[in-house]
């Protein structure tokens, strides 16, 4: 009974992750969805019995989460020379460029801290490390971005190692706020938005 709630929990996020993204950058209908996600998140975890919190470390998960930026900083001046990896990630960033700061900040880490609650709460507990990770990527996969489909394969394993040291959710709660938070504040400013490019292009003669 319980896979079964556990499953339905993540369709549904993950149906309402893929519309969120579908939706027109700092539009209603994208804020509405985004804040849809996150309650099915937490909704699920709440459900599903009991949250552990583990090892009450800050430190360790919040330099994991600098270390982590650091490494996705480095890949970022490569990737904006590489026109698929560029349009991918700017197509993300364009949800920040059109918003207002303080939305697209407080969407942000309140549906990455939702993630950490349910994916690495009740699924880790169910499926364990790798499972959970594997069905952490999967539910990315809605997005239709490539960049956030790695992302999501890469900081998932270390959020998911973050659950297995510490025992409990604070850790990669911490890791993914630091994380998407030097994410929001530099990585705009390495790429335009999308739009922008189109508005950019000479005009056909």
């Amino acid at each position: 009974m319980k896979g079964r709630f556990l499953t339905a929990v993540t369709a549904t996020g993950t149906a309402l992750l893929g519309a969120s993204l579908a939706s027109p950058p700092a539009s209603k209908r994208f804020y509405g969805l985004t804040a849809g996600v996150a309650t099915t998140w937490l909704a699920g975890a709440r459900a599903a019995g009991p949250v552990h919190r583990g090892r009450r470390d800050v430190v360790g998960p919040v330099l994991a989460g600098a270390g982590a930026f650091g490494v996705f900083y480095g890949c970022a001046l490569v990737s904006r020379h590489i026109p698929p990896l560029r349009r991918a990630i700017a197509g993300v960033l364009d949800y920040a460029h059109r918003g207002s700061t303080t939305s697209v900040v407080v969407t942000t880490l309140v549906t990455g801290a939702a993630e950490e609650v349910f994916f690495r709460g009740p699924l880790y507990d169910a499926l364990g490390t790798r499972r959970s990770t594997a069905v952490y990527v999967l539910s990315t996969c809605a997005t239709r971005n490539p960049a956030l489909v790695l992302a999501s394969a890469v900081m998932g394993t270390v959020f998911a190692w973050q659950r297995g040291r510490s025992g409990g959710v604070q850790a990669p709660v911490l890791t993914h706020v630091v994380w998407s938070s030097l994410m929001l504040a530099v990585m705009p400013r390495l790429f335009d938005s999308p739009s922008a490019d189109v508005r950019n292009e000479p005009e056909p003669r």
